[in-house]
C-alpha cells in the first residue's frame, strides 16, 4: 500500500482534500448536537432528575443569574430599581428567553440578601446552555452590564454566560501546532520535513472533528469529547508521522532511493504505528468497562480521531513523501550526501553515551528514577474527586464575581443547592426535619406538580466542601428513611458526588481491564512475560506520578496563579478514567517503539546487554522529541478556557514528560539490564500456543542459495548449511549469485585475534554462516546474495562487536577491531 500511495500521490492527495472538504461542508450544514448530561443510571441523583423532568417539563432550559450589589443603601432603593427593572424587562422580551424571575416581583423577596445590598434575578432560556445562541447570551450580558454605575456592580453567572468567556475556538490547537513546529524544525533542520507531521496531524484532526460533529446527531456525544479528541489527535497524529519521517530520512541518508526508503519506513515504523494506534484504541475502549453512557461518546470521538491519525500516517504521508522526494532532507544534508556519500549506520552522540552509562550503572539509575517518581506520586494519596464550578474561574471573570457575590449575600451553599424530590406522600414533615438538620442553611418547598414536590435545600457550606458531601449522605442515609416518604437527593453537587462514588467503585476493574489487554498484546508481540509485566508496572508508576502532579496543581493550588487557571478545587470526577485511558495508550506507544528495537537486536545477537543498549541509543532521541511535541500540544490546552481541558492537558503533559524522560529513558532500560536474559523468557508451552503478531516486517527470503561454509584448509565450499567454527580460507567460495565478506580481526594496536567467532545473520535474525578467524586474524564469511546483514564477532577476553553491513555483487572487504574488556560503543 505504501508503494501505491507513493506512486499515486496525486490521487491520494485529492481523496484526502475531498474528504476534508466534504466532511467540513456536511458538518457546517448539520451543525452540532452535543449532549450536556452527566447523569448515571441507577443512582439517587438520576432518579431525582427523572422525577423533576416528569413534574416540570417546561423548565428544561438553562437557568442563569444576574447579580447586583450596591455600595450604599439597598437594592430596593428606587434609584437602583429604576435602572435594573427596565434591563430585566428588555432581557425577558428577547427571543430565546423563556422567563425572568425578578426580586421586585411579588414572590421575589427571598432574592434580596438579609442586609439588602445584594440581589439577583434568574433568567431561564428555552434551550440548554449548549443550544442557546451565543449572540443571544452576549445581548443578555451587554444589556445587564450597561446599567452599571459608580456604586452599583452587576455580574452574571451560569453555564450559558460561561460561553461568552471562552477564548476563540482553536486557539489551544493553534498554539500547540506552532510549538510543535518549532520542535520539529529544530529536530529536522528542514522546513519541508517539519511540515509533513503537521499536515498529517491537521488532516486527521480536521476529518476527526467533522466526523464527530456529524456523529453527535445520531448518538450522545458529550460537549467535552471534541476537546479531548483534539488533545489526543494532535499528539498522536504528529508523533506517528514523526516516527515514519525519521525512519525515511535515515534511509535516504544511508544511501537508499527515496521510494525504497519510504516503503521501508512504512513497512517498519509504519507497522509499529499501526500496532501503537491499536493499543491506544484498546486503552480508550477500556472506558466502556465503567458503564457510563457519558463516556461512550468520548470513546467514539477519541478512537475515531486516533484511527484517522493512523490512516493519514499510512496513506497521506507516503504520498507527501513522494511529492517531496529528496527535499525531505535539508539542503546541507543533500550537499553532504552528494559529496561524502551515505553516512554510517552507527549511532553516536549523547544518546549513545547515555545508553552506555545506563548499562554501567543500572542499579543506581533505577533507584534514582524510582525515587523521583515516588516523590511526585505522594500527593495522589490526598486526591478528592468532585466537580469544578464557576467558583474555580479566574478572579477577573464575571461568572466568578457573580459566584462570590451570591456566596457573600446568601451563604456559600447558595451556589450549589440540593433538590430533594418527593414522589407522593407528605412533604411538609420532611421539610421540618431537613430544616433542623445540621449543615442546612435554608429550606423551601415548591408547590407540588403531578404529585411530585421539590424541596430546595441550601447547605451552610460550599458545593466543593467535604461537609456538603457529608450532608448529602446524612439526608440519604438518615433523614429521608426516617421520614417514611419516597424521596431522592439531586442537584449538580449530588450528581458529581455520585460520579465520584461510581468512579471509585469501578476504577479498579477499569485499570485491571486495560492493563490485562496491554499485557496480552505485548506478550504476543515480543514473545516475553517479563517485558509486558515491566510495562504494566511502569504504566502504574507513571499514572500515580502524573496524578500527583495534577493534585498538587489543581487541588492544592501550587502554581495556579502562574498558569492562570483559576482557583484550586477537587479533581473532576470523570477525569481519572479519561486520563488513564489516554495515558496507558500513549505509554504503550513509547514502550512499543523502544522495545521493538531492543527485540530486533535480541533476535539478531541473543545478547541482552547489547539489545537494551542499542535499542535505547537508537530510539531515545526520537522518543524524547515526540514527547516534547506532545508536551507542547497538551500544555497548550490550558488556553482552552475549559477547566476540564486544562486539567487533562496539564495531567497528560506531566505524564508524557515523566514517561519519556524518566521511565523509558532511564528506569525501563536500567531494569532490563538488571533482569538480563530473563527479559525475553517465555515458557515453551505458551510459545507454541500464542499467535504471531509481527510488529517488524517478515524477513525476506534471499533469492540465492543458502550460505556455503568455506573449508578451513582448502578455502573451497564444503556444502550448504550454517557451519560450525570452521576457519576462514583464501577463496571466495561463491556461486549462484552469492558472494563473501572477508578481512581481518585485530586489536586496536594491530595484533591479530585468533579463534574469534564471526556469525552472519539475516535481518530477521536467522543464522546464515559461522566461522572462526585464523592465526593471522583472517576470515571469510559466505553471503547468499547482495543485501543488508548483521555481522556479529565475539572472542574471549575481548568485547563483542556487531555491525550492519551492506553487501553488493562484489566481495566486501571488512576489517574488525576488538577492544579488550570494555563496554563497546553502541551500534
Amino acid at each position: 500500500m505504501a508503494r501505491w500511495c507513493y506512486r499515486h500521490r496525486l490521487v491520494v492527495l485529492i481523496l484526502w482534500v475531498g474528504a476534508l472538504l466534504g466532511l467540513g461542508f456536511a458538518g457546517s450544514a448539520a451543525g452540532t448536537n452535543y449532549a450536556d448530561t452527566f447523569t448515571l443510571p441507577n443512582t439517587d441523583s438520576t432518579r431525582a432528575y427523572d422525577l423533576m423532568a416528569k413534574a416540570f417539563p417546561e423548565r428544561s432550559g438553562d437557568t442563569d443569574t444576574v447579580v447586583w450589589k450596591v455600595d450604599e443603601g439597598t437594592a430596593r432603593d428606587a434609584s437602583v430599581r429604576s435602572r435594573i427593572e427596565p434591563a430585566l424587562e428588555e432581557i425577558g422580551r428577547m427571543k430565546g428567553v423563556g422567563e425572568v424571575s425578578s426580586p421586585y416581583a411579588d414572590q421575589g423577596a427571598s432574592q434580596i440578601s438579609g442586609n439588602g445590598r445584594i440581589a439577583y434575578a434568574q433568567i431561564t432560556f428555552t434551550e440548554q446552555a449548549n443550544g442557546v445562541p451565543k449572540a443571544l447570551v452576549e445581548d443578555v450580558v451587554d444589556t445587564a452590564r450597561d446599567v452599571e454605575r459608580a456604586g452599583l456592580q452587576v455580574e452574571l453567572g451560569g453555564q450559558a454566560i460561561t460561553r461568552t468567556q471562552e477564548p476563540p475556538s482553536g486557539i489551544a490547537e493553534t498554539v500547540g501546532i506552532m510549538a510543535a513546529a518549532v520542535v520539529l524544525f529544530l529536530a529536522f533542520g528542514s522546513l519541508f520535513a517539519m511540515l509533513l507531521p503537521l499536515v498529517v496531524a491537521i488532516a486527521a484532526l480536521g476529518t476527526g472533528l467533522m466526523a464527530t460533529s456529524l456523529l453527535s446527531h445520531v448518538t450522545d456525544v458529550p460537549e467535552v469529547a471534541p476537546l479531548l479528541g483534539s488533545l489526543i489527535g494532535l499528539g498522536v497524529g504528529i508523533d506517528y508521522a514523526l516516527f515514519i519521517v525519521t525512519r525515511h530520512r535515515r534511509g535516504i541518508l544511508r544511501g537508499m532511493e527515496p521510494e525504497a526508503s519510504a516503503v521501508t519506513a512504512l513497512n517498519t515504523s509504519g507497522r509499529a504505528v499501526l500496532f501503537a494506534g491499536g493499543t491506544v484504541c484498546i486503552a480508550l475502549a477500556g472506558m466502556l468497562v465503567m458503564n457510563m453512557r457519558f463516556l461512550d461518546g468520548v470513546v467514539v470521538a477519541t478512537s475515531l480521531t486516533v484511527v484517522l491519525s493512523v490512516l493519514a500516517a499510512t496513506t497521506l504521508l507516503p504520498a507527501l513523501l513522494g511529492l517531496l522526494g529528496m527535499r525531505v532532507l535539508s539542503r546541507r544534508q543533500r550537499r553532504r550526501l552528494a559529496a561524502e556519500g551515505p553516512e554510517s549506520e552507527e549511532a553516536s552522540g549523547l544518546a549513545a553515551r547515555w545508553s552506555a552509562y545506563v548499562q554501567k550503572r543500572p542499579r543506581s539509575i533505577a533507584a534514582g528514577a524510582l525515587l523521583v517518581m515516588m516523590v511526585l506520586a505522594l500527593p495522589v494519596l490526598s486526591i478528592r474527586l468532585g466537580a469544578t464550578d464557576q467558583g474555580n474561574h479566574q478572579d477577573s471573570t464575571t461568572t466568578r464575581q457573580a459566584y462570590d457575590l451570591l456566596a457573600e449575600g446568601f451563604g456559600p451553599g447558595f451556589n450549589g443547592p440540593l433538590q430533594v424530590v418527593v414522589d407522593g406522600g407528605d412533604a411538609d414533615a420532611l421539610v421540618s426535619t431537613i430544616r433542623s438538620t445540621d449543615g442546612v442553611a435554608q429550606v423551601a418547598a415548591a408547590p407540588p406538580a403531578r404529585g411530585i414536590t421539590v424541596i430546595q435545600v441550601v447547605p451552610t457550606t460550599s458545593p466543593q466542601s467535604e461537609k456538603t458531601d457529608q450532608l448529602i449522605d446524612r439526608l440519604r442515609d438518615d433523614v429521608i428513611p426516617e421520614s417514611g416518604v419516597d424521596a431522592h437527593v439531586g442537584g449538580v453537587t449530588a450528581v458529581f458526588k455520585d460520579f465520584a462514588a461510581v468512579t471509585g467503585e469501578r476504577l479498579p476493574y477499569f485499570v485491571a481491564a486495560i492493563i490485562s489487554l496491554g499485557f496480552l498484546l505485548l506478550m504476543v508481540a515480543f514473545r516475553s512475560l517479563v517485558v509486558p509485566l515491566t510495562a504494566a508496572l511502569m504504566n502504574l508508576i507513571a499514572a500515580a506520578a502524573s496524578f500527583g502532579v495534577l493534585v498538587a496543581i489543581f487541588q492544592w493550588g501550587w502554581g495556579t496563579e502562574l498558569l492562570g487557571i483559576g482557583k484550586e478545587g477537587p479533581i473532576t470526577a470523570f477525569l481519572p478514567v479519561i486520563m488513564l485511558s489516554l495515558l496507558f495508550g500513549l505509554s504503550m506507544d513509547y514502550q512499543v517503539f523502544l522495545v521493538s528495537r531492543m527485540h530486533e537486536e535480541w533476535v539478531h545477537t541473543k545478547d541482552n546487554a547489547r539489545a537494551v543498549r542499542v535499542g535505547l541509543a537508537e530510539t531515545s532521541r526520537v522518543i524524547n522529541c515526540a514527547a516534547l511535541i506532545m508536551i507542547c500540544v497538551f500544555s497548550a490546552f490550558v488556553l482552552s478556557g475549559d477547566m476540564e481541558g486544562a486539567m487533562a492537558g496539564i495531567g497528560l503533559a506531566a505524564a508524557v514528560a515523566l514517561d519519556a524522560f524518566i521511565l523509558r529513558t532511564a528506569l525501563v532500560p536500567a531494569a532490563m539490564h538488571f533482569l538480563g536474559n530473563s527479559n525475553w523468557w517465555l515458557p515453551a508451552g505458551l510459545e507454541k500456543r500464542l499467535p504471531h503478531l509481527a510488529v517488524e516486517p517478515r524477513e525476506e527470503t534471499a533469492d540465492g542459495p543458502h550460505a556455503r561454509v568455506p573449508d578451513a584448509e582448502t578455502g573451497t565450499d564444503s556444502g550448504t548449511g550454517t557451519g560450525t567454527d570452521s576457519g576462514a580460507g583464501s577463496g571466495t567460495g561463491t556461486d549462484g549469485g552469492s558472494t563473501v565478506i572477508h578481512g581481518f580481526v585485530r586489536t586496536p594496536d594491530g595484533a591479530p585475534v585468533e579463534g574469534a567467532a564471526l556469525t552472519l545473520l539475516s535481518k530477521g535474525g536467522r543464522q546464515l554462516d559461522r566461522v572462526t578467524s585464523l592465526a593471522d586474524g583472517s576470515y571469510i564469511v559466505s553471503v547468499p546474495s547482495a543485501g543488508s546483514y548483521l555481522l556479529a564477532v565475539t572472542a574471549q577476553e575481548h568485547s563483542s562487536r556487531a555491525r550492519h553491513v551492506m553487501v553488493g555483487a562484489e566481495p566486501l572487504v571488512y576489517d574488525v577491531e576488538l577492544a579488550e574488556d570494555e563496554v563497546d560503543a553502541v551500534n
